[in-house]
């Protein structure tokens, strides 16, 4: 039989030419449900600061499986048994890690759905759903995912870890659509000294380097990109006009829904706390960047002056402005941006109390953690049978520091004046 026709090829600008092989992968991908995920920005917000980051979560799904391919076929080479099922269950929970993620990735998480949710539930919900309609053809892809396969934990270290494949995916990604080189991780090298020791995945010695550089980039990702002033900037501002709108129907406010989907989620403010039901995931699966985008530019005409004037400013991108702060705040320079705040609005005509107030200002922090090695490290192969937490094993001392979280507090505030500290 001729190999191509076993499968299909995507052309990725990261990671070149990738074959996905047909089957149960290729009925995957084409699913209405991952398909969805070209519609869901990789970076949700974060094409406001970087013009070319209008990347999707679809992508990133498809470049990470192909990371896992090249990992799965290394770890063979170096005498790894992983079975047909195995191999293919691991690629499917890469493909899928993402499939939960709602409108604008991160951005709106805890917007949405109520009471500790986070897009792994959702995830997983997904997938038990996709696993009825493939007549149980997930089960060990679930398995992994949820780290209940005991045979080969590796496997799911893969997926979620210190250094998994989302990471060395998004990273090399999210630097080559934003243009932020120092990102760039060496993934090859990284991906060729990966091997499995007493069940787990350790680098070997001759990766320290690509190791290091990883973590490195990870942090200046962090501090130039995903934690970016502007970036901080308009997340807050979206989030405020779903606080806006939250208000609103609290108080039987009459809004226009041009999204059923959003509407649901709006409206009824379904709860995480039970499990994710049926009927959230079939109204979660009808929602991307679009219902949230056509809702901003339909309530720029809302009778509710706060509401309309916060979406001109989304549409428009007049965005509020990030000031990082000394210390964290002080009642003297709260009080100092609220009165700053109502002043404005008053001499704009726009509602100026205590609460109207309250969107267009919110004091917060940015918090990063590059490399976090007491609870889940990167081990190091440094003899035949010795894995050493990475560390312990690397000859330089600055990744102690990179071992520090950052933690940088912010005020978000307009940009009609500014914060004296």
């Amino acid at each position: 039989m001729d190999k191509s026709t076993q499968y299909k090829i995507f052309n990725d600008p990261i990671h070149g030419f990738i074959s996905i092989p047909k089957g149960t992968i290729l009925r995957l991908i084409d699913h209405p449900w991952v398909q969805r995920l070209r519609r869901i920005k990789q970076m949700g917000l974060g094409y406001l600061v970087f013009p070319a980051a209008e990347h999707s979560r679809f992508s990133h799904a498809i470049g990470a499986m192909e990371l896992a391919q090249r990992i799965l076929n290394n770890l063979r080479e170096k005498d790894t048994t992983i079975s047909p099922a195995e191999y293919e269950g691991t690629l499917i929970a890469v493909l899928l890690h993402d499939v939960g993620h709602g409108p604008l990735s991160h951005t709106l998480e805890h917007n949405l759905i109520r009471e500790d949710f986070h897009h792994e539930m959702m995830t997983l919900a997904i997938m038990r759903e996709l696993n009825k309609q493939l007549e149980g053809t997930l089960d060990t892809a679930i398995k992994i995912f949820t780290d209940q396969y005991p045979k080969k934990p590796f496997l799911n270290q893969l997926i979620s870890s210190q250094l998994d494949i989302d990471r060395l995916d998004y990273l090399k990604r999210d630097s080559f659509f934003t243009g932020v080189y120092e990102g760039s991780v060496g993934i090859e090298r990284i991906l060729k000294t990966m091997r499995v020791h007493k069940g787990n995945i350790v680098i070997e010695k001759k990766g320290i380097y690509a190791i290091e550089n990883y973590i490195l980039a990870r942090r200046l990702m962090y501090m130039q990109v995903y934690l970016h002033k502007t970036v901080l900037a308009a997340d807050k501002l979206l989030r405020n006009i779903f606080t806006r709108v939250h208000h609103l129907i609290d108080r039987d406010h009459e809004l226009y829904y041009p999204s059923p989907a959003l509407k649901f989620f709006l409206e009824q403010q379904p709860s995480a706390h039970k499990g994710i039901s049926k009927t959230m995931i079939e109204h979660f699966i009808d929602l991307d960047d679009n219902d949230v985008f056509m809702s901003i530019k339909y309530w720029q005409k809302s009778d509710d002056p706060i509401l309309a004037d916060l979406c001109r400013r989304f549409q428009a991108r007049t965005l509020f402005r990030t000031t990082f702060l000394k210390k964290n705040k002080s009642k003297r320079l709260h009080r100092q941006v609220r009165a700053k705040t109502r002043d404005y609005l008053k001499s704009k005509g726009l509602p100026h109390d205590e609460h109207a107030a309250s969107y267009y200002y919110s004091f917060d922090e940015s918090y990063s953690e590059a490399y976090r090695y007491e609870s889940e490290g990167i081990w190091i192969l440094e003899e035949k049978d010795k894995a050493v937490e990475f560390s312990k094993a690397a000859d330089t001392k600055n990744i102690i520091a990179l071992t520090q979280p950052v933690v940088k507090p912010y005020v978000v505030h307009l940009k009609a004046f500014d914060v004296e500290q």
